[in-house]
């Protein structure tokens, strides 16, 4: 995020936020992961494919009896994706939690999106359901990499157990552009702190990673 807690502008182009080193460092996690999770509208708007970019790291995947790459999830209320999206054109599986209500019009749009499958969230997209749903489908660690809605629901509900973090060394300056978090009661609050875990620069951005004690 940038120094005043932004994932993005307001501009059609997507802001660049990382460099390289930070990149590969996301590459990294994404290829130590079971599954990638990022929110509908991250789909929408920036049309992200969630792959494991290093050949090393897809090939020692498959060396570990795993596929070469991480199952992609995301989550939507009312459906609207869209089967061209390079979420579901390149990859491997993909899962797609949706509101009940819209499960049959997402599954009939997604029907040729390749080895994607349509699951059924709950009335008002049931998150804790929604993990219990991937502990049975074999998925130990989920990384969750936005936006900020996606963010929020975690944090609020009290469902992740780190947060890694790295902050950009410039301001967006623009109260409507995405945040990192939006407005909700969070537990980790001042009467509960988070635990700093590690922190170190890449390149002239600072990494923190925060776990989340109970």
């Amino acid at each position: 995020m940038s120094l005043d807690g932004h994932l993005d502008d307001t501009t059609p182009t997507r802001l660049l936020l990382s460099d390289a080193e930070d990149f590969d460092r996301v590459d990294a996690l994404r290829a130590a992961s079971d599954a990638v999770m990022v929110g509908a509208e991250t789909i929408r708007r920036d049309d992200p494919r969630l792959l494991v970019n290093d050949p090393e790291r897809r090939a020692e995947r498959v060396r570990r009896g795993l596929p070469e790459y991480p199952v992609k999830v995301t989550v939507t209320g009312t459906g609207a994706l869209d089967a061209g999206a390079r979420f579901f054109t390149t990859g491997g599986d993909k899962l797609v939690y949706c509101a009940d209500l819209a499960v049959p019009a997402q599954a009939e749009r997604l029907r040729g999106a390749p080895r994607t499958e349509v699951v059924p969230a709950g009335e008002l997209v049931d998150f804790p359901g929604i993990l219990a749903d991937l502990s049975r489908r074999g998925i130990e660690r989920l990384m969750v990499e936005g936006g900020g809605s996606l963010h929020t629901r975690f944090l609020a509900e009290d469902l992740a157990d780190e947060i890694h973090l790295a902050i950009a060394p410039f301001f967006v300056g623009d109260d409507q552009a995405p945040r990192f978090v939006r407005a909700a009661e969070f537990p980790q609050n001042a009467q509960r702190r988070m635990t700093l875990a590690e922190t170190r620069a890449i390149g002239d951005l600072v990494f923190v990673r925060y776990v989340i004690t109970r």
